[in-house]
């Protein structure tokens, strides 16, 4: 599986060009793609490439690798978005947020000029919500009213408990985390709309209508599917 990822990533980079402010992505996947840009940028094959980075990690490898970043009120406008997803369906609609960086690669993902989603086989489903949950950030003091008005969905959902610390996963914008899973999910944008007008819901990991191109890495290769 890690070489499926390691392919993705750099069929990913002959999408990048000089000039470019590139969203930098959460999670194993784009960890490589940033691994192989710092490279190319270090060894000048790359010119005046600025990375606007979601998460601490992807922040923090960026500068590890070279990758120069900016934030994203310091750019105009961004060129493409690289990040990868945890499931996605037949028209291209993405689950994403078990990095939990959602809201900040929503924000950016949806304004770049080509948003470029990177996975490999494993996570091409028929249909939302097969494998994972949807992930929901939450204000803290509401997640027990959002869990129980999620029962209106027909879903069922937990707070996502840390593994290296006591309690509940912390955001970087200070929320908790609601996994929901669903019965079915036959509308994922309309879904996405309805969560988010729950009070006290900061952001879902439905990400509907938004990928432009999506790379999957299998055992023949890089295919490249579009909307």
């Amino acid at each position: 599986m890690k070489e499926l990822k390691r392919a993705v990533a750099k069929e990913a980079l002959k999408f990048i060009e000089d000039d470019m402010i590139v969203s930098l992505g959460t999670g194993s996947t784009t960890a490589y793609f940033l691994e192989y840009l710092g490279k190319l940028i270090m060894e000048e094959e790359l010119e005046d490439v600025y990375g606007v980075p979601t998460s601490y990690q992807a922040r923090l490898l960026a500068l590890e690798y070279g990758v120069p970043v900016v934030g994203l009120d310091e750019v105009d406008a961004i060129d493409i978005a690289v990040d990868g997803a945890d499931e996605v369906d037949l028209n291209l609609n993405l689950i994403k947020g078990r990095g939990a960086a959602l809201t900040m690669e929503k924000i950016v993902e949806y304004r770049a000029g080509t948003f470029l989603v990177l996975v490999d086989e494993s996570k091409l489903v028929e249909r939302l919500g097969q494998k994972m949950p949807v992930p929901i950030e939450v204000i803290p003091a509401a997640w027990r009213a959002i869990k129980e008005e999620l029962e209106v969905f027909n879903a069922t959902a937990e707070l996502r408990m840390a593994s290296k610390k006591d309690g509940p996963v912390v955001t970087e914008n200070g929320n908790f985390l609601l996994d929901a899973r669903f019965h079915r999910i036959d509308d994922p944008l309309d879904l996405e709309i309805e969560l988010n007008n729950i009070p006290g819901v900061v952001e879902n990991g439905i990400f509907a209508d938004i990928a432009d191109i999506v790379l999957v890495g299998t055992r023949e290769g890089v295919k490249r599917l579009e909307r």
